[in-house]
């Protein structure tokens, strides 16, 4: 650990120095003399007294740099058959002209704009037309529920609202403006006006004060970019949170673009020149971060991929993506690559011969198996990088930084710390727990520019839900460990620790076990209740495509699996082959609902599920003990 050592002590050794340094990748309206703002912990802000324009950053400069004609985004549409590339000078025009028209409506720098969008090119203008302008958008994930969406509404409080009259999924079209319009009957702010993308799957019915995109733009003129303060927001990106009501992540304009800059180069080794595809939703952090603006801040290429990993048509989507494009460095949640996997085990849709621009594919979002991390690797015969991170992060606080050295990498373990992030594991009692030992993962403040400042509008539940358990440290939520060689294992959430007669077992370590057999696909275990135990694990697994074992001998083995590699401790009986598991649209399996089923409370269907119908059919399942 040679450049990668010698960089991460020195961003914890001198932080101001580091990130001073940093910020020379990007371009500032009023350059920063001080570094970090100590003054209000544990309120800290970077380059306070400093000024930029993030779509300056992303756009503009390089135009001026005498790339306008390189290529920055690549529409992908599977689902619409479309195909489009826009340059650098094309997104300019289309973001500035975009940006006048929200200017027309009344948005000004600190005004918000709800961004509820397909995945079109007109959601990555929307965002940065706000950024030009100094107004903070908030996207909401297209298809939110009403109820969801006006939560996000009556929170942020937007002027504007611009979404697409639907969405297209592969079987199906979902009508949006239906659910804006019921969101908007239900909040208690109402936005001054609407615009309305039409798209000619299922246009929308223009209400009172909306207006289209067409109409918005045909007179608008193109604005220059605004200058705002470092410490001002960039936008809110809601979170769903425990009593109900959602967290505004809190994202800044100035430690944003320097941090989103540096990791380009240092962890994905990638820059202008290069084709960078996050098979993510621009609803979701990542989509935030590395569709729209990691990549056009460093001047590489971004892919806007409208589909699914499977089923638009078949399981070699990807590869198809990749190879048309020539994917320099793909980003996708492990999920993802399970799906692909469980309907091509063998990899007979991987033709390597087409991939050869592929580098390295980066996987992040939930836990990685070391089955789908090895699967991924002998079939692309790339490197495969884990990497660890949060919405609250904005970006990764745990990988293998290709950009300063080549680590090896281990199965199970999204590599080391990343500069800037003093990540450490405690006890419960808040002292340092030994190589090897499980505990909570802390990031030491402050953490590095890029991350949370607050939430929005609510400096006291931030202070009680990331910093209030462990005083000097923002509480990840995540539980795990360091190894001997400074690696470290995210074994999931610490509510999914469970306590069986006492024993703290890992679900994390027992979903392990269970995905090393060569017949499961996808698997998860929760933590019900017993009467004798406290809680006893349950676990469910999906099989690969085209397995014939009965699904009793499959249970059968799973457990006596875990009970050879963990042993009897830990309690596990019952393990049940299932149809699918329910997940989130951006990948994550909803444990937390299958245990609240489980143990029989009346679980809402969360607004983010991707098919309500899976959760529906494994609902008599979990309640049958």
């Amino acid at each position: 650990m040679g450049a990668y050592l010698d960089t991460y002590q020195q961003s914890l050794a001198d932080p101001e120095w580091f990130w001073r340094d940093a910020a020379g990748g990007v371009e500032w309206e009023r350059m920063p003399i001080r570094v970090l703002d100590r003054d209000n912990p544990p309120f800290y802000r970077w380059f306070p007294d400093a000024e930029l324009n993030t779509c300056h950053n992303a756009l503009d400069r390089h135009v001026r740099q005498g790339r306008g004609d390189d290529v920055a985004l690549i529409y992908d549409s599977p689902v619409t058959n479309s195909l489009n590339k826009y340059t650098f000078r094309q997104m300019l025009d289309e973001v500035a002209r975009f940006a006048g028209a929200l200017r027309a409506l009344g948005v000004e720098r600190g005004d918000r704009v709800v961004v509820y969008m397909a995945m079109v090119p007109e959601a990555v203008i929307a965002m940065l037309a706000c950024a030009r302008l100094g107004a903070v958008h908030s996207v909401v994930f297209g298809g939110f529920g009403p109820k969801e969406l006006a939560a996000r509404i009556d929170d942020a409080k937007p002027k504007v609202v611009v979404a697409t009259s639907c969405g297209i999924e592969p079987t199906r079209v979902v009508p949006y403006k239906p659910l804006l319009d019921a969101a908007i009957d239900e909040a208690s702010h109402k936005p001054a006006r609407c615009v309305i993308l039409q798209r000619p799957q299922a246009p929308g019915e223009l209400r009172d004060g909306d207006i289209s995109w067409a109409d918005a733009v045909a007179e608008a003129t193109a604005v220059e970019a605004v200058p705002v303060a470092a410490t001002d927001p960039l936008y809110i990106l809601y979170t769903s949170g425990t009593t109900g009501r959602p967290k505004g992540i809190v994202r800044d304009n100035g430690g944003h673009a320097v941090a989103l800059t540096w990791s380009m180069a240092n962890i994905f080794d990638c820059g202008p020149g290069d084709v960078f595809w996050a098979a993510s939703d621009v609803g979701w952090v990542v989509g935030h971060s590395y569709i729209v603006y990691a990549p056009l801040l460093a001047g590489a290429t971004t892919v806007l991929y409208e589909g699914k990993p499977v089923g638009t048509p078949d399981a070699g989507a990807f590869w198809r993506v990749v190879a048309d494009h020539g994917v320099n460095v793909m980003f996708a949640a492990p999920t993802a690559i399970r799906a692909i996997r469980k309907e091509d085990p063998d990899g007979a849709r991987i033709d390597r011969a087409r991939l050869r621009s592929l580098r390295t594919l980066f996987l992040a979002g939930e836990r990685l198996d070391p089955q789908t991390y090895e699967w991924a690797g002998e079939r692309l015969g790339v490197p495969v990088v884990d990497n660890w991170w949060q919405t609250e992060t904005g970006w990764p606080i745990a990988a293998s930084p290709r950009g300063l050295e080549e680590l090896p990498t281990k199965p199970g373990s999204p590599s080391v710390p990343v500069p800037g992030y003093d990540v450490q594991v405690l006890a419960g009692d808040g002292s340092p727990a030994a190589a090897g030992t499980d505990g909570a993962i802390v990031i030491k403040l402050p953490m590095p520019p890029g991350c949370l400042p607050t939430l929005w509008g609510d400096d006291e539940r931030f202070i009680q839900s990331y910093l209030a358990a462990f005083p000097g440290y923002y509480l990840s939520g995540d539980g795990g460990r360091f190894d001997d060689d400074g690696y470290l294992y995210v074994m999931g959430r610490t509510d999914d620790v469970i306590n069986v007669a006492g024993h703290r077992l890992s679900t994390g370590a027992m979903e392990e076990v269970l995905a090393s057999h060569p017949a499961v696909a996808e698997c998860a275990v929760i933590g019900v209740d017993d009467e004798i135990k406290g809680q006893v694990p349950r676990g469910f697994v999906v099989l690969k495509a085209g397995v014939s074992t009965a699904a009793a001998t499959v249970s059968a083995e799973l457990v006596q699996l875990v009970r050879d590699r963990i042993g009897a401790v830990a309690s596990l009986r019952s393990v049940q082959v299932v149809a699918a598991l329910p997940k989130t649209r951006s990948g994550k399996i909803l444990r937390r609902t299958m245990r609240g089923i489980a143990d029989g409370r009346e679980e809402p269907v969360p607004s983010t599920i991707e098919d309500a119908s899976v959760l529906d059919a494994l609902r008599p399942v979990l309640r049958t003990l």
